[in-house]
């Protein structure tokens, strides 16, 4: 099974804007906003070195894959971030 994990904070129009592109393309995800979940983002940030929002993980459980996407690192738009998650789902 896939499944997106997106990194989030309310206020945030970068992240709304993901939120609301992988909505309009069908994309499920969960969300995880990094104050109510700071010690699992924390770890994402150390692992990434970066801490700018949105960010998201790719988990896949069958092959037992994990990657962590940053901006400015991964993915320089939302149109590259939703591109690289439909890709990741298909």
């Amino acid at each position: 099974m896939k499944k997106v994990i997106v990194y989030s904070m309310k206020g945030c129009p970068h992240c709304a804007h993901l939120k609301k592109s992988l909505t309009e393309n069908k994309v499920k995800f969960i969300e995880r906003d990094v104050d109510e979940y700071n010690n699992e983002y924390e770890k994402f940030v150390e692992v990434t070195k970066n801490q700018y929002l949105p960010a998201f993980v790719l988990l896949n459980t069958e092959n037992k894959t994990l990657e962590r996407m940053a901006p400015d690192r991964d993915f320089n738009t939302i149109e590259e971030a939703t591109e690289k998650i439909k890709k990741f789902i298909l």
